[in-house]
This record gives structure tokens, C-alpha cells and sequence, in this order.
């Protein structure tokens, strides 16, 4: 079967980047695969919902670029595809002073990449959500919003299936069968342009064509847990300071598009790609490479990788988790956090020369295939405006 453009993976990446190929390129052939029975099913599908604005970022890097722009492309979307969206907004709060600096670098950061942010003092805070604890001061994000992933990744495949692309769904990537010769259960495909888009399996596909030399994922689990009563804790998503030296923001509210409060995530190292839950979709090849990388990281201690696996794994605890969320706001009944989300895993690449977990967007192609290895939160709210930067950089039509 041959195409002009190949995508293997339709999670929001790939759909997003199929999207920009029918923009830029009207006439062209699209064929996307995916592994998966539907679209979205792994981190795409399973992720907060969350909008983020983009001051968490510093100005050079392509997710401030990408964040800003993004979370404005996809409210747009939402409305022109009359999905929900809740404009919930966003407090990051401090919980001594020591965190107060952390809020002015942030408000700097989001000033210098364009986004509204504000420092407010404890009697604001009250006034956008009662419920609040912070110390001094805190950051105010009122274009944080929430909307609901599965519904934007349907809406999406709908729109680009509708204008004339391919979609092979059960159609996993088995092999490089040639010069951008892609072999599948639903036989070869030979593409002008191969676009890896696979998340947790990028880095392997990319090695097939030559590339991700340096790179290599390494998963982490995320679970929330969810708020069972009716009524609503707290009105707004509330964060704390975060750590700047590593990409995991802490355990933190949400409050999804459907009004739901959740707490977390975790980020707890994963064993293997898949390892979702329990020994669904084990693969032993795949636990010892991964074992061995974070074998490494722990007795490095390489970003503090020791005391954050200790720290994470203890979060399997309903009651660890609630308490870790405890002391930013007045008043909460913790029992009532007893009902965990589906976990998710977070495609993060690991630099292998480094040791170090790579925080920004990673793409490596040559014309010919074009392979998206890090897209890390805030990768959902960066997909619209990302997938026209990848078609406008390193595809040729």
C-alpha cells in the first residue's frame, strides 16, 4: 500500500500532526496505523484533561512556545466541536516561605512567554476558592482550564478520517521492511514520509531508521485518586510549588471537566512500557532494559532518583496520597478520596549519555522519517499548534 504520509500512532500527536499534513498539504495521502483497537487509548486518553497556560517553562524551550499557543487552539477546538470545556483556572500555592521566591519565578516566566498570570496575596486567594491554604502569596492562572481527553482525541479522528485519511486500527508497526517500507498484519506499506509518533515505543521504532542514538524511554505510572462524594472540596485546580529541576509538578487538585476533584499524580518508575497494572502486558525483554536504566539511576542517585522512587512508590497508599494534598487547603475529609483513576504512563525519555530526564519536546528526522520521542506533558495541550510546527520543520510534501 503505498502513501505519501505514513503516521504510526494515533494517539493526539499523531492525530494532530495528520491534521496539519491535510492543512499544509490538501491533496495529499494519509495512512495512519495504530496498534490499539481505538485511538487515544494509552497516555493521550488517560491523562488529566488539564489545560495548562505555559508559565511553568523557561522562554527558550518549545513547550513555552507550544503551551500558550496550544491552550488557546484547543478551547477553540472544543467550541467549534461543542465538547465541554471548564475554565476552572489554576492556584499554585505556597506552603512556606521559602516557596514564595518559586511564585515570582514563575509569574516571571509566564510574563516573559505572554501568559496572564498574577501573584495574589492569602485575602485574593479566598476570594477565587474559600477553601485555599497558602502562605503569603500565590499564582494565579485564571487560563487553566479542563476538558475531557477522550472526547477531544475522538473529535479529532473524526475530523481527519472525515477529510480523506486512512485509518488502520489492530494495525501494530512489526518492522522496517525496506526503504520507508513500514510492515504490519495488514501488510507493507510504503510511504514518502514515515511519521513516528508511538510514545512509549518511539525511541525503538526510531532506532529501526537510524535515530534516537542517545535516547531512551523510561516510564513512569500515574493514578489519581478520585473525590467519591457529591459535594465539591475546593472550586479551582490547585498546585503546589514545584520542584524546577525536574518535569513531575506533585501531587496536586484537579478538578475535571465534569466537576469531578481528583488528587495526584503519581509518578512512580514503571518496569516496563505497558505496566499499567499488575502483569497486564508484560514484556520480560522490555523490564530488563528498563531495570537496568533505573538500576543505574539508583545507585547514581542521578536527579535525586533515590529518594523519588523511595517517595513514589509509597503513594500506592490512598492515605499517603490524600495527606501529601492535606496542607493546601483548610478543610478536607481525606476518607473521601478512596477510588483510584486509570493509570497512565508517562513517556518520558531518559538522555542516555547523561543520565538525565529530558524536560522539552525531542524530534529527530531527515525528509524522509520524522520521529516524535519526547512529547511530555504539557504535550495535550500542546498537540494543535506542535503538530503544525512538525509539518512545517521536517516533513517535505
Amino acid at each position: 500500500m503505498k502513501t505519501d504520509f505514513l503516521i504510526i500512532g494515533a494517539g493526539i500527536i499523531g492525530l494532530s500532526i495528520a491534521r496539519a499534513l491535510q492543512q499544509k498539504y490538501p491533496k495529499s495521502s494519509i495512512r495512519i496505523i495504530e496498534k490499539e483497537g481505538d485511538v487515544g487509548l494509552h497516555a493521550s486518553g488517560r491523562n488529566s484533561g488539564v489545560l495548562h497556560a505555559g508559565f511553568y517553562y523557561t522562554a527558550d524551550s518549545l513547550k513555552a512556545r507550544f503551551t500558550r499557543e496550544g491552550n488557546a487552539s484547543m478551547k477553540a477546538f472544543c467550541r467549534e466541536k461543542g465538547l465541554p470545556v471548564n475554565a476552572c483556572a489554576k492556584v499554585v500555592v505556597a506552603r512556606n516561605e521559602s516557596e514564595v521566591e518559586t511564585l515570582y519565578e514563575l509569574e516571571r516566566r509566564g510574563h516573559a512567554n505572554g501568559v496572564e498570570v498574577t501573584i495574589i496575596d492569602e485575602e485574593q486567594t479566598a476570594k477565587i476558592d474559600p477553601n485555599i491554604r497558602t502562605c503569603q502569596k500565590a499564582l494565579y492562572s485564571p487560563t487553566t482550564a479542563t476538558v475531557d481527553p477522550k472526547a477531544v482525541v475522538h473529535a479529532l479522528k473524526e475530523e481527519v478520517v472525515a477529510r480523506g485519511a486512512r485509518l488502520y486500527l489492530g494495525t501494530p508497526y512489526l518492522k522496517q521492511a525496506g526503504e520507508n517500507e513500514i510492515a504490519t498484519p495488514a501488510g507493507t506499506f510504503s510511504a514518502g514520509c514515515v511519521i513516528n509518533c508511538a510514545g512509549l515505543f518511539a525511541d525503538k521504532i526510531a532506532r529501526d531508521f537510524g535515530f534516537s542514538k542517545n535516547y531512551t524511554i523510561l516510564p513512569f505510572k500515574g493514578v489519581y485518586l478520585k473525590y467519591s462524594d457529591s459535594d465539591r472540596p475546593v472550586k479551582t485546580n490547585i498546585y503546589p510549588v514545584p520542584n524546577l529541576k525536574n518535569p513531575f509538578l506533585g501531587v496536586h487538585y484537579t478538578v475535571t471537566v465534569d466537576g469531578t476533584v481528583k488528587i495526584g499524580p503519581t509518578a512512580i518508575p514503571a518496569f516496563w512500557r505497558e505496566n499499567y497494572r499488575g502483569f497486564d502486558r508484560f514484556d520480560g525483554r522490555d523490564m530488563l532494559e528498563i531495570l537496568r536504566y533505573e538500576a543505574e539511576l539508583f545507585m547514581t542517585n542521578r536527579f535525586h532518583f533515590r529518594a523519588l522512587a523511595f517517595e513514589e512508590f509509597r503513594k500506592y497508599s490512598k492515605r499517603r496520597l490524600a495527606h501529601l494534598a492535606r496542607d493546601m487547603v483548610k478543610e478536607i475529609d481525606e476518607r473521601k478520596f478512596d477510588r483510584w483513576s486509570t493509570p497512565g504512563i508517562r513517556a518520558q525519555l531518559l538522555d542516555t549519555r547523561t543520565l538525565e530526564l529530558v524536560q522539552d519536546f525531542v524530534v529527530e528526522g531527515d525528509g524522509k522519517s520524522v520521529h516524535i520521542l519526547n512529547a511530555v506533558s504539557p504535550a495535550f495541550t500542546c498537540s494543535l499548534p506542535f503538530g503544525e510546527w512538525v509539518v512545517e520543520k521536517y516533513v517535505k510534501g
